[in-house]
């Protein structure tokens, strides 16, 4: 555990480093915790290029809490379709309905109270409270991991509990350190995302490489420790294609299911396995990968008479409702090579918005 005088010494120059190379990103030219919120909730799991047009686009259509508690669910999931992870935006919509419910529609100040909002752990209350009120709340993501394990050379798996009580009292440290909680902070997530990479850190660029055990000891390919590897597991999922006309039918998701509230084709993960009309080849076939799956989804044609529960669309339907990732890639695919598609859809319907 460093003492005051290193830690205060570490922050000086990240704060120093930060105030030179800090990206200007849309997120960080506002104080507003909602929009703070929003960015942070966003990056999870997904890079900084793609977030930017998603959270400019969010900002626009749902500019406060009040807009977002009252927006219907179907409207937040299309704001949100192809940032994957979706449990976030009902999540983010069950949140804001609380903050109007209890706070008058004010996003709270007290860190206790922030952490008990739905989708919100310790490293988003970290990061609203220490950027949008200047308070001394520690942040530990994979990218502060990364930075926390390689100064103190802490060779143990970050994921164990013991190494993660010693990473969020190392980041207490350093955040209790300055005044500039805030920059400090967004230095060490700008550092992880810029510099210290997973792999080849450019650590002729770091502003503490002095001070880094790791690169001292030559083992920034051992440090942060790996864990087991992913186990993954493979899925293959039959896709049904109906048309009416220039109309396709959809099926929602039931609750309940990964992707609850999405539309997509139907199919027998969902439904019931239905006769398909040439059992030798699929139309289309796309690989999807989430999580720990590895899915392929094989589209047919289909000659089943019986009624099927769903929605007809039009293109214009397709282009405004929430369609699951994998589904709409499927589309895409099928858009390319099978002619009751092109009659119905154009590359712009296409597009997620």
């Amino acid at each position: 555990m460093p003492d005051n005088r290193k830690a205060r010494r570490l922050t000086s120059k990240l704060l120093e480093w930060y105030e030179k190379n800090a990206r200007d990103l849309p997120w960080r030219n506002t104080l507003h915790p909602y929009g703070i919120w929003i960015s942070e909730i966003m990056l999870q799991q997904t890079q900084v290029a793609t977030v930017i047009p998603y959270w400019k686009r969010w900002m626009q259509t749902l500019p406060t809490i009040q807009k977002l508690s009252r927006a219907k669910p179907e409207r937040v999931l299309k704001l949100w379709e192809g940032l994957g992870y979706y449990s976030r935006a009902r999540n983010i919509q069950l949140a804001a309905k609380q903050i109007v419910t209890e706070y008058q529609g004010v996003f709270p100040e007290n860190p206790a109270v922030i952490r008990k909002l739905p989708g919100i752990g310790p490293y988003t209350t970290g990061a609203i409270s220490s950027i949008a009120f200047g308070l001394p709340e520690p942040i530990v993501d994979g990218n502060v991991t990364r930075i926390l394990t390689r100064i103190f050379g802490i060779d143990k798996n970050p994921k164990d509990k013991d190494t993660q009580i010693k990473l969020w009292s190392l980041a207490k440290t350093l955040v209790c350190s300055t005044e500039d909680c805030s920059s400090l902070n967004q230095s060490l997530m700008e550092l992880g995302a810029t510099v210290c990479h997973v792999r080849q850190p450019e650590c002729h660029h770091c502003p503490v490489m002095r001070s880094c055990t790791t690169k001292r000891k030559n083992m920034i390919h051992l440090i942060p420790a790996k864990g087991k590897p992913t186990r993954y597991e493979e899925k293959e999922i039959e896709v049904y294609v109906l048309f009416r006309g220039r109309n396709l039918l959809l099926q929602k998701r039931p609750d309940g299911l990964t992707n609850a509230g999405f539309w997509e084709l139907p199919n027998n993960e969902t439904g019931p396995k239905l006769e398909i009309a040439n059992k030798k080849e699929p139309i289309a076939k796309i690989r999807h990968n989430i999580t720990k799956y590895r899915i392929l989804l094989k589209a047919y044609t289909t000659n089943c008479s019986k009624k099927i529960e769903g929605k007809w669309c039009n293109g214009s339907d397709i282009r405004r409702l929430p369609i699951s990732a994998s589904h709409r890639k499927l589309i895409t695919a099928l858009s390319k090579q099978h002619k009751d598609f092109t009659q119905i859809f154009t590359p712009s319907t296409l597009k997620v918005r």
